[in-house]
């Protein structure tokens, strides 16, 4: 009964930084600011964190699932 919900919350982590993952890369490759107003190195990083975070967090919630 509890998998249901780990499945659907991993699936929507690992969606969410597969696909910020691949929006920076993009945004990276192109000389593309990441985020207004901010310095570039600090925004492109943080998304990187955030993507490897939500990686890890989804792929540990399918670990329990």
């Amino acid at each position: 009964m509890e998998s249901g919900p780990a499945i659907f919350a991993g699936a929507a982590f690992v969606l969410f930084g597969t696909a910020l993952l691949l929006w920076t890369a993009v945004r990276l490759k192109l000389r593309a600011p990441v985020a207004d107003g901010v310095s570039p190195v600090a925004s492109a990083t943080l998304s990187l964190l955030f993507a490897a975070a939500s990686l890890g967090g989804g792929i540990w919630c399918l670990g329990y699932a």
